[in-house]
């Protein structure tokens, strides 16, 4: 026992030790990894991340997961090589054991083949802003992208996992561009003319307003009107803007609109009381 002790079971140690020591290595080297893609695109001129470092920031924690459970794996194996147990016996049983495991845990199979797809097909990665349909439906910003689940930050700061072979569909709010409609209510008071042209103006000039300009990839455009009620007319105007700055500049327009509108209703209220 003793001499079982001083040489296998030490041996064991030393795996056990080295496989804490190799995850934590990988881990370190993985967080390295995605801060450098930050600090990369921290110090660059760009605003949002490229859809490169969205997909290699994915990438890497993928990566990382699957070198971690090889580790394990590689452990388990030489752990059972140090007690003495014949792998080539088990082979017959592990692979009905594997079968039988297979056919229970199909849900985790599709899972793992469903992000394999995820990540190659990159349909999204980290940071992007998505709606996923998975049973119920869920937007957020992508926190965390594995073979098995998709993690989203609501904007109610809630962490929701979500498996990824429940996934039905994706809605990416922030690939490549994104754009935003702004529907204008105009009371039927308002003459259309006026309003339109008052719009056009705000679409001109919001495109040096400090706030957004950055965010802008093109002029707005007042498309015209898009519904005619009995108390108003709603007219529609188009932004195009950098991938998840949309609702940003949205919000900006919407209070630029407003003033605009006001001031508007307040000079024809003038002139029909003069």
């Amino acid at each position: 026992m003793l001499f079982w002790l001083r040489n296998q079971g030490l041996e064991i140690v030393l795996i056990v030790m080295i496989a804490m020591i190799a995850t934590r290595i990988i881990k370190k080297v993985a967080r390295m990894w995605t801060g450098r893609i930050d600090n990369r695109h921290a110090e660059s001129d760009n605003l949002v991340l490229s859809e490169d470092s969205k997909h290699l920031h994915a990438l890497v924690q993928v990566v990382s997961y699957v070198a971690i459970a090889l580790v394990y794996v590689l452990a388990v194996v030489q752990i059972l090589l140090r007690f003495g147990v014949n792998l080539v016996a088990l082979v017959a049983p592990a692979t009905i054991l594997g079968a039988a495991i297979g056919f229970g845990a199909q849900k985790i199979v599709q899972d793992f083949l469903a992000g394999f797809f995820i990540i190659a097909e990159r349909q999204y990665g980290y940071g992007d802003t998505v709606t996923i349909d998975g049973g119920t439906t869920v937007s957020g910003t992508v926190e965390d992208v594995t073979l098995r689940v998709t993690k989203l930050r609501t904007i109610d700061g809630e962490v929701v996992t979500v498996p990824n072979g429940q996934i039905v569909g994706t809605t990416n709010q922030s690939r490549d561009w994104a754009r935003s409609l702004i529907d204008v209510p105009v009371p039927a008071s308002t003459d259309i003319g006026e309003a339109q042209e008052a719009l056009q103006e705000v679409c001109h000039e919001i495109v040096d307003d400090r706030y957004i300009k950055d965010f802008l990839l093109d002029e707005p455009t007042v498309m015209g009107v898009e519904s005619i009620n009995l108390d108003e007319t709603v007219i529609r105007i188009l932004v195009r803007t950098l991938p998840g700055k949309q609702w940003e500049v949205s919000r900006r327009m919407r209070s630029v609109i407003s003033r605009r509108m006001r001031a508007l209703s307040k000079a024809g209220a003038g002139e029909q009381s003069s």
